[in-house]
């Protein structure tokens, strides 16, 4: 009977023992997991450990999608009497930097078109335009005025290629319309450019500046032209642009003479397919 009652109290100081071990096990289980050490120096030695609060997760709405649409942009992003300078076929160290300094005067911004190997060859102009508010344009990579009737993979080669040596030369700004050499767009390359986050850009007046027609031509051109839409094209590479830039001299005031404002083509609302 004396065996038997150590071993009964054995038994009972055993089962209490586990009792508390479980009842703090499941306090633990109840307020979600397992617990996180106490920093040093928060409570000091023999303070209590806190069960681990995760945050809560805000609810924050998904950010939306932004679509870049395959039709050729000619409308204004600010509409109204707003109108968009676009240059061509640059960078070019003689002619690029008396642009600049031409649309700067005007307060004036402009997207500039450039060609993939001079972009890389005059990364310094590129940054510039990039620093002075301007926007960038792939042009391609050869300026290639047949490229439509080129196959797809050689159109891609252009495009994305051209994109690459823009923004490596711009220090990573983002490329954001393309056009292709003589308006020679294709379903395929229009596809191709908004996939890559570019909008295909066309123009609405076609000074010609390129044929060196005279700067009085030039100027008339923008005036008589301007009625068709707001997106004037100019040429700041591809040859001796003196005319280009004794014309952007005159037309740039007059056309804040005449109420406009200087803008950028739309990139993602619908516009003429």
């Amino acid at each position: 009977m004396r065996r038997m009652g150590k071993y009964t109290a054995h038994v009972a100081v055993l089962a209490s023992a586990v009792g508390i071990s479980l009842a703090a096990w499941g306090a633990t289980a109840l307020v979600g997991g397992e617990e996180e050490p106490t920093p040093s120096g928060a409570g000091g030695a023999g303070a209590p450990r806190i069960p681990a609060q995760r945050p809560a997760e805000p609810n924050r709405p998904a950010k939306p999608t932004v679509r870049i649409p395959e039709g050729i942009a000619h409308a204004a992003e600010e509409g109204g009497r707003a109108v968009n300078i676009t240059i061509d076929d640059g960078p070019d160290p003689r002619w690029t930097p008396q642009v600049l300094d031409i649309l700067k005067e005007n307060d004036a911004k402009a997207v500039f078109c450039m060609i993939g190997p001079q972009a890389k060859q005059h990364a310094d102009l590129v940054k510039r335009v990039v620093a002075e508010g301007h926007r960038l344009c792939d042009h391609t990579m050869t300026h290639d005025t047949t490229m439509d009737r080129k196959p797809v993979a050689y159109q891609k080669q252009q495009i994305l290629d051209g994109k690459k040596l823009i923004e490596e030369a711009a220090g990573g700004a983002e490329v954001q319309y393309y056009r292709a050499p003589g308006g020679a767009f294709t379903p395929d390359s229009r596809r191709m450019a908004a996939a890559a986050g570019m909008r295909p850009l066309g123009w609405n007046v076609d000074t010609k500046d390129f044929e060196r027609p005279g700067t009085a031509a030039i100027v008339a051109t923008v005036k008589n032209e301007l009625p068709n839409g707001p997106t004037i094209l100019f040429h700041d590479g591809g040859g001796d642009r003196s005319q280009t830039v004794t014309a952007l001299k005159e037309v740039l005031p007059w056309l804040k003479g005449q109420g406009r404002t200087f803008g950028f083509p739309v990139r993602t609302a619908p516009d003429t397919p």
